[in-house]
């Protein structure tokens, strides 16, 4: 009896470390297909409030795991003002003071230009590799693809602020949504993707809507109007120099 006892729970522990295994490389699958070896894009972001509405065209270029640039090209009175992430530092550019600011850790989460994205959601931080353990808690067909369903818990002393992450991720590695929650558990804000066109070479959700949980008629809607996948970008776009003078 025992001996079967024994073997029922290394079974159990096997099980769920492939489990554990298998949602830690679906996140990583789908964090590496977002990003891609490297990007270069065009976005339209609209920034929506009950009373207003903001609209400004970005260019971006991302490469590899950490290093990325955002760079605001219209409208003009916003024009030049951008945001580098390189390696672990980040640091933003406002040309109307012409200074280079880096951020400390406590700003990464703050509102990226008064819109819903935080500087760590812009920057598509790798965060969430590092810092979280990914369990697989369902699965759904959807339209004949499998869809994960998958709860990230930050890992002990790890220097983040959600409590909790709920990822909604398909087979093919698409990115349909994030929630994030409190210390709490409370559900903060949710960001989701949608129109799902080939861009290049792969499949690529062209509409991101950040909002928060509860504010439905508050929201940041990301629109990508171009994006190219590339197989490397110069190191020297994802410099200080380059964030002043980007060449837009």
């Amino acid at each position: 009896m025992k001996k079967t006892i024994l073997i029922i729970g290394i079974l159990f522990f096997a099980i769920s470390s492939h489990a554990q295994m298998s949602a830690e490389t679906i996140v990583k699958k789908a964090f590496d297909y977002w990003r891609g070896e490297a990007s270069v894009s065009t976005i339209t972001m609209t920034i929506h409030r009950p009373e207003w509405e903001r609209v400004m065209t970005l260019k971006a270029w991302t490469r590899g795991e950490s290093d990325s640039l955002f760079v605001i090209t219209e409208p003009a009175k916003d024009k030049g003002n951008g945001t580098l992430k390189a390696s672990k530092g980040m640091w933003m550019y406002n040309p109307k003071v012409n200074r280079v600011i880096k951020l400390p850790p406590s700003m990464m989460s703050q509102s990226w230009q008064g819109s819903d994205f935080s500087n760590n959601d812009l920057a598509k931080s790798d965060s969430l590799i590092k810092d979280y353990v990914h369990t697989l808690e369902n699965t759904k067909i959807d339209e004949g693809k499998k869809v994960y369903f998958i709860k990230s818990m930050p890992k002990p002393e790890a220097p983040v602020i959600w409590g909790m992450i709920k990822l909604t991720i398909r087979e093919d590695n698409i990115l349909l949504s994030e929630t994030f929650f409190d210390e709490d558990l409370a559900p903060v804000k949710i960001m989701t993707a949608w129109d799902i066109q080939m861009a290049g070479d792969r499949l690529f959700p062209l509409r991101w809507k950040m909002q928060k949980s509860d504010a439905t008629n508050e929201y940041t809607l990301f629109v990508y109007e171009k994006i190219s996948f590339e197989k490397s970008l110069s190191k020297n776009i994802f410099t200080r120099t380059n964030l002043k003078n980007p060449g837009i």
